[in-house]
């Protein structure tokens, strides 16, 4: 039942017999956008990223024992004469991991020692692993390096592929995306490390694919439809993001399950970090990347569009000859089921231009 009811919902959204209002109710998203961004950005400046030892360097120890404690761990570090911050975290029931600064080999040694006799374990048995500042600061500079050429490399190709405007959406768009979720991270205070880069660079991947298919629509939408004068480009953007709706929500579903499984089963229950850091960044990354590309890039598109001349000039024609114009449905909560004429008078869902009968 549930299955028929939704492609029930598809067919009209598909067939222009039910219409939401995207384009025209576009203030609203960017109004809920806009607070989305402004709480990354005041968590950004207050908090900061926590960066993993990966890119700021510094020692790892990591103590499996029956009975771990991040007060033990603590007293521990401070015994072996570990005066700076440390970060302790506790992964699972049995396994402690605790981050300090760059240690001298005599302090790491120290620290070896002070944390096996604490959980009684053998010294061989305790985990220690070591980053410079130097090579950290590599591997910062290379992940930057790589987003920025990541961010060229597609807008020149949405250039090509499509046209200037819908690069501009699209990787404003991206942006958008990505600063939403790194303020996130700094709100919730995970780790960053290389594999939330890897998280970062796929919601990129992700959220262009959704936003390429909405394109994609548009651009069939408007082929020659400054000739037909059948409906405005707004018109013709807001039925193809409608005929994209169920699709990309199917797709966005079928993506969060597993993600979110990763992040609440592997990271929560078996506490295993690089999956935790992963996990979230792809969780935070997919919800943002399909809300962009339907509420973000495909609006900012048609504004974009719509400032044209010939745009412009297609509007008035449109409204002229009582062809397909943006109504907004105070009852139905911004759903449109109809279109007007010029007169008022109803004239019923023709809001998609119509097809060639088949040959038999």
């Amino acid at each position: 039942m549930a299955r028929s009811s939704m492609a029930g919902i598809g067919g009209r959204l598909y067939r222009g017999e039910t219409s939401i209002d995207f384009i025209g109710k576009k203030k609203r998203w960017y109004a809920f956008s806009g607070l989305l961004i402004i709480i990354s950005a005041i968590a950004l400046g207050t908090q900061g990223l926590k960066l993993g030892i990966e890119f700021k360097g510094g020692s790892v120890f990591t103590v499996q024992s029956s009975s771990v404690t991040i007060a033990d761990g603590q007293s521990a570090l401070k015994s072996a004469g570990v005066t700076t911050q440390s970060i302790v975290q506790k992964i699972g029931s049995n396994k402690l991991r605790l981050q300090t600064t760059d240690l001298p080999q005599s302090t790491i040694s120290a620290a070896r020692n002070a944390l096996s006799t604490t959980f009684k374990v053998d010294p061989a048995n305790i985990d220690v692993q070591t980053v410079g500042p130097s090579w950290g600061k590599e591997i910062t500079h290379k992940a930057i390096y790589g987003l920025i050429g990541f961010l060229l490399v597609v807008m020149l190709y949405l250039a090509l592929a499509f046209e200037p405007k819908m690069a501009i959406a699209a990787i404003v768009a991206v942006i958008h995306d990505v600063f939403i979720t790194v303020g996130i991270y700094a709100l919730v205070g995970f780790d960053v490390t290389p594999a939330t880069v890897i998280g970062f660079l796929t919601i990129l991947g992700y959220s262009l694919y959704d936003t390429v298919v909405v394109f994609d629509k548009v651009r069939e939408n408007t082929k020659g439809i400054t000739s037909t004068a059948k409906m405005s480009y707004s018109g013709a953007a807001n039925l193809a993001v409608n005929q994209t709706l169920v699709r990309s929500f199917n797709t966005s579903l079928i993506a969060l399950l597993p993600v979110a499984s990763i992040l609440f089963v592997g990271a929560g229950l078996l506490g295993a970090g690089t999956l935790k850091d992963l996990s979230l960044a792809l969780f935070i990354g997919l919800a943002t990347g399909t809300y962009s590309s339907i509420f973000v890039a495909t609006p900012l598109l048609a504004t974009l569009r719509e400032r044209e001349p010939a745009m412009k000039a297609l509007a008035k024609r449109v409204a002229a000859r009582g062809g397909v114009v943006e109504t907004i449905d105070t009852n139905t909560a911004g759903v449109v089921t109809s279109t007007h004429s010029k007169d008022g008078h109803e004239r019923g869902p023709r809001n998609q231009p119509k097809r060639k009968p088949r040959r038999r």
